[in-house]
């Protein structure tokens, strides 16, 4: 009783002689750097990965921080999201724990056997959410253990992952195909019944093709994993599309239709443009105005294109610049009063998309200027 008087009243002759109190206990949680990591682009059109760690003690901040960047070196070293990393921003936050290791009132509340399973990890997802703040655009949060026992989750919510288990990286790549993509587990213990998961069905292939259900339109398809695309029947009962994949088997890698599913979820999330300058917006444009269109991923002629036309036409060569991404609209050498439509379609043809109509809707997005001289 005497130490707390004692505290009161340090406190209050502090506050009486307009002294600030103190500063915040070292043992409590606090944020020490928030930093990013990678910088693609605009948050507002890019996904932003936060990496938040969780039983990290100050002076262990320097192994989070090496765990933090293993964690995004996995992710992105695996198709289809190493083809896709320049749609992700990457931010780490440092947050200082009290103690070490996870459990007992860490600050993200990180604790295994969840839902009574043993290598579930999960967190309090309102505890991540006062240190990460309100996003800037759309985002995926993992939150890293201090642990070295086998374990993550993912899904909805905070993707979770033991940073120090063996095989962390291969973990974090399953996991987020539950994340980004809605995949579900392909192994034979996973949980039996059907599912709106993209690569899990109840019914067989011929099911599939007759109803256009699912991966129908892989069927037969050579897949990377090795084999074709098919329906496989687990011991569980339910069908999956390949043999073998990341969502069987940690190592491997994801099958057509889950990469698919991965970069429509990606899609969903963010407009394959940046900007075009001047603004599409309808008004007239003098002729000599440079035309300039930014994608959000380089425009390679093979997956992601840039065309440009001119009144409905091809447009000539010469007028482009950039490496396709400006157009010159002195070389239309308009007469005076007269007009034309210029217009620049940017599209992902990525061959892991098989979907058309998704592709158009959102894969593709065309801009238009009336030039007039």
């Amino acid at each position: 009783m005497r130490r707390h008087l004692s505290v009161f009243l340090l406190l209050l002759a502090l506050l009486l002689a307009g002294a600030a109190p103190p500063p915040a206990l070292a043992s409590e949680p606090r944020v020490v750097d928030d930093a990013l990591l990678v910088d693609n682009g605009p948050a507002a059109n890019r996904i932003t990965l936060v990496l938040i760690g969780d039983g990290y003690t100050a002076d262990e901040l320097p192994r989070f921080r090496a765990q933090a960047a293993d964690t995004w070196r996995a992710l992105s070293s695996v198709e289809p999201f190493r083809s896709y990393a320049g749609l992700f921003d990457v931010r780490r936050i440092d947050l200082v724990s009290p103690r070490s290791g996870i459990g007992g009132g860490s600050p993200l509340g990180m604790h295994f056997g969840c839902q009574g399973m043993p290598r579930l990890l999960c967190a309090d997802d309102d505890a991540v959410a006062r240190y990460t703040g309100a996003p800037d655009g759309p985002e995926y949060v993992v939150a890293l253990a201090d642990s070295d026992r086998y374990g993550g989750g993912g899904g909805t919510g905070v993707t979770t992952l033991a940073a120090g288990a063996s095989g962390a990286g291969l973990i974090i790549q399953h996991e987020m195909g539950h994340t980004v993509g809605g995949l579900g587990d392909e192994y034979d213990a996973a949980p039996g019944g059907d599912s709106d998961f993209p690569n899990v069905s109840s019914v067989d292939a011929d099911t599939l093709a007759a109803t256009h259900a699912k991966w129908w339109r892989w069927l037969g398809a050579e897949d990377p994993t090795g084999g074709v695309v098919g329906a496989y029947r687990s011991a569980n009962g339910l069908y999956r599309p390949t043999q073998d994949s990341i969502m069987r088997t940690l190592g491997t890698t994801y099958n057509l239709p889950s990469r698919e599913a991965i970069i429509e979820s990606l899609y969903r999330r963010v407009s394959p443009v940046d900007t075009v300058s001047p603004a599409a917006d309808g008004s007239a444009v003098d002729v000599g105005t440079t035309l300039r269109v930014a994608p959000v991923l380089p425009a390679d002629g093979n997956r992601l294109t840039v065309s440009w036309t001119v009144d409905g036409g091809p447009a000539p060569g010469s007028l482009l610049g950039e490496g396709g991404l400006a157009f010159d609209t002195r070389g239309l050498e308009l007469p005076s009063g007269a007009r034309a439509t210029v217009r620049v379609t940017v599209t992902d043809r990525t061959p892991w998309v098989r979907d058309e109509g998704f592709r158009q809707q959102r894969m593709s997005r065309t801009f238009s200027w009336v030039v007039a001289a």
